[in-house]
């Protein structure tokens, strides 16, 4: 295990045998094609890589990608990055969309997976249940530009879908989302106006500009994401929903 001897002191060599073969589903590799690299020079050598997208230029400001991918396939791309840095791992791929024909299939035989499909429609809820029913615990990452937010879904746990308001499209979950944390925080005399002033010029923009996403943000999520799944692993605490992991340096006051 000489790769990771520098990961002594704080994972075990036992820990890292389990962490080598513990099978890691990421479903969307937008964000998660950073969170993917972070996990593998940990030493999760068995992941899965689903995504139907190709690289687009507008990707390389926040994801894991060079101009010398355009135009690929994401899956062909990442895991051509991901086995130059380890040629020994177990990267599958599946060059696809999740969508309710194939999304059982596709979540069959992992022991966690990384949701960090797009709220274009009901495919991201759809894919939570079944990962419940097949005993999966399931990260939620958001990237809130300055800020990175982590959210854990368990089997028997609370829905993501319970922040949804009845009736309204699925595309302004994440508004409904980032209240949930403001509520939280204003709940707790420790109020995130910034991040309600930017949630309120998204709206501004309307539904033909997607969502703004920074590096710092994908930076963030990968750490958080590879944390809290060592945490799994070695079967200790996580928060889970409604808790969160929230991490920026705007509330850095020192």
């Amino acid at each position: 295990m000489e790769r990771y001897a520098r990961n002594r002191i704080y994972i075990s060599d036992r820990d890292q045998v389990t962490i080598r073969d513990f099978r890691v589903l990421l479903a969307g590799i937008g964000v998660g094609s950073c969170i993917a690299e972070t996990l593998l020079r940990i030493g999760f050598e068995t992941i899965t890589l689903v995504d139907g997208a190709i690289v687009k230029n507008s990707d390389l400001n926040r994801q894991n990608y060079t101009e010398d991918d355009l135009g690929l396939p994401k899956t062909k791309a990442l895991r051509r990055r991901l086995l130059s840095i380890n040629p020994q791992a177990k990267i599958s791929t599946r060059d696809t969309f999740i969508d309710h024909e194939n999304i059982t299939e596709i979540i069959s035989g992992h022991d966690v997976a990384i949701n960090t499909l797009d709220c274009e429609n009901d495919i991201p809820f759809v894919f939570d249940r079944c990962c419940a029913e097949q005993g999966i615990y399931v990260l939620h990452p958001y990237n809130l530009g300055f800020s990175g937010i982590v959210t854990v879904i368990t089997p028997g746990g609370e829905s993501l879908e319970s922040l949804r308001a009845q009736g309204e499209d699925y595309q302004s979950f994440e508004k409904y989302f980032i209240r949930h944390i403001t509520n939280y925080f204003n709940g707790q005399a420790r109020p995130k106006i910034w991040l309600e002033e930017i949630m309120h010029t998204h709206e501004k923009e309307g539904k033909t500009l997607s969502p703004s996403r920074l590096s710092i943000a994908s930076s963030l999520l990968s750490g958080i994401c590879t944390s809290i799944l060592v945490r799994i692993v070695r079967r200790e605490f996580v928060k889970t929903f409604p808790k969160f992991y929230y991490y920026s340096e705007y509330d850095d006051l020192n």
